[in-house]
Protein backbone atom coordinates (compact mmCIF):
# COMPACT_ATOMS: atom_id res chain seq x y z
CA UNK A 1 0.00 0.00 0.00
CA UNK A 2 0.94 3.06 -0.84
CA UNK A 3 0.88 6.08 1.44
CA UNK A 4 -1.63 9.28 1.07
CA UNK A 5 -0.91 12.88 2.32
CA UNK A 6 -2.98 15.11 2.21
CA UNK A 7 -2.14 18.87 2.52
CA UNK A 8 -4.03 20.49 5.70
CA UNK A 9 -4.31 24.65 6.08
CA UNK A 10 -2.37 23.49 9.18
CA UNK A 11 -0.06 21.14 8.08
CA UNK A 12 -0.49 17.77 6.68
CA UNK A 13 -1.71 13.87 7.36
CA UNK A 14 0.22 10.93 5.79
CA UNK A 15 -2.24 7.76 6.20
CA UNK A 16 -0.36 5.00 6.05
CA UNK A 17 -3.58 2.40 6.11
CA UNK A 18 -6.06 0.91 3.59
CA UNK A 19 -9.24 2.39 3.92
CA UNK A 20 -10.71 -1.18 3.65
CA UNK A 21 -9.05 -2.02 7.15
CA UNK A 22 -11.12 -1.92 10.94
CA UNK A 23 -8.73 0.84 11.98
CA UNK A 24 -6.67 3.55 10.78
CA UNK A 25 -3.40 5.28 11.47
CA UNK A 26 -1.67 8.34 10.22
CA UNK A 27 1.10 10.78 10.85
CA UNK A 28 -0.34 14.20 11.83
CA UNK A 29 2.19 17.10 11.47
CA UNK A 30 1.08 20.37 12.70
CA UNK A 31 3.38 23.50 11.86
CA UNK A 32 4.44 25.92 14.45
CA UNK A 33 2.02 28.07 16.18
CA UNK A 34 -0.93 26.09 14.07
CA UNK A 35 -3.89 24.15 15.08
CA UNK A 36 -6.60 21.99 14.37
CA UNK A 37 -10.30 22.75 14.68
CA UNK A 38 -12.33 22.61 17.78
CA UNK A 39 -13.99 18.97 17.13
CA UNK A 40 -15.83 15.92 18.29
CA UNK A 41 -16.77 12.64 16.34
CA UNK A 42 -19.58 10.94 16.37
CA UNK A 43 -18.29 7.72 15.97
CA UNK A 44 -14.19 7.80 15.88
CA UNK A 45 -12.08 6.56 18.59
CA UNK A 46 -8.80 7.52 18.36
CA UNK A 47 -5.51 7.16 20.60
CA UNK A 48 -2.56 10.08 19.34
CA UNK A 49 0.94 9.85 20.78
CA UNK A 50 3.07 12.97 20.21
CA UNK A 51 6.43 11.72 17.91
CA UNK A 52 8.33 15.21 18.10
CA UNK A 53 7.55 18.65 18.93
CA UNK A 54 5.78 20.32 21.53
CA UNK A 55 1.92 20.14 21.71
CA UNK A 56 -1.42 21.41 23.69
CA UNK A 57 -3.99 18.78 23.61
CA UNK A 58 -7.59 19.83 25.07
CA UNK A 59 -9.64 17.36 26.10
CA UNK A 60 -13.38 19.04 27.10
CA UNK A 61 -12.56 21.71 29.65
CA UNK A 62 -8.80 20.37 30.25
CA UNK A 63 -5.97 21.87 28.27
CA UNK A 64 -2.23 19.73 28.47
CA UNK A 65 1.15 19.78 26.91
CA UNK A 66 1.20 16.80 25.85
CA UNK A 67 4.29 14.49 26.86
CA UNK A 68 6.46 13.03 24.35
CA UNK A 69 5.96 9.10 23.71
CA UNK A 70 2.87 8.90 25.65
CA UNK A 71 -0.85 7.84 24.21
CA UNK A 72 -3.65 9.84 24.24
CA UNK A 73 -6.78 8.30 23.72
CA UNK A 74 -10.00 10.43 22.64
CA UNK A 75 -13.76 8.52 23.41
CA UNK A 76 -16.31 9.17 20.38
CA UNK A 77 -18.11 12.45 21.13
CA UNK A 78 -15.74 14.08 23.13
CA UNK A 79 -14.43 17.75 21.80
CA UNK A 80 -10.57 18.03 21.26
CA UNK A 81 -8.40 20.19 19.86
CA UNK A 82 -4.63 19.74 19.45
CA UNK A 83 -2.65 23.15 19.38
CA UNK A 84 1.60 23.27 17.96
CA UNK A 85 3.59 25.52 20.33
CA UNK A 86 6.39 24.16 18.36
CA UNK A 87 5.99 22.37 14.72
CA UNK A 88 5.00 18.76 15.92
CA UNK A 89 4.31 15.12 14.61
CA UNK A 90 1.45 13.41 16.11
CA UNK A 91 0.77 9.17 15.36
CA UNK A 92 -2.84 8.84 15.34
CA UNK A 93 -4.30 5.23 15.40
CA UNK A 94 -7.83 5.04 15.41
CA UNK A 95 -11.34 3.40 14.23
CA UNK A 96 -12.27 3.94 10.49
CA UNK A 97 -12.97 7.32 9.37
CA UNK A 98 -16.73 7.21 9.30
CA UNK A 99 -19.61 9.00 10.83
CA UNK A 100 -19.04 12.41 11.19
CA UNK A 101 -16.59 15.47 12.16
CA UNK A 102 -18.80 18.56 13.78
CA UNK A 103 -16.13 21.63 13.92
CA UNK A 104 -17.38 23.31 16.67
CA UNK A 105 -14.38 26.01 15.93
CA UNK A 106 -12.50 26.29 12.79
CA UNK A 107 -9.65 28.76 11.75
CA UNK A 108 -9.97 27.92 8.30
CA UNK A 109 -13.67 28.17 8.14
CA UNK A 110 -14.42 24.27 6.94
CA UNK A 111 -17.53 22.85 7.47
CA UNK A 112 -17.88 19.68 9.11
CA UNK A 113 -16.65 16.65 7.46
CA UNK A 114 -19.13 12.99 6.62
CA UNK A 115 -17.56 9.83 5.83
Amino acid sequence: MTSIKIQKPWGSELKFTKESLPYAGKIITIKNGERLSLQKHSEKIETILLQKGKCLLKVGEKEIEMKPMHGYTIDKNVVHRLTAIETSQIIEVSTPEKGITYRLEDDYDRANEKY
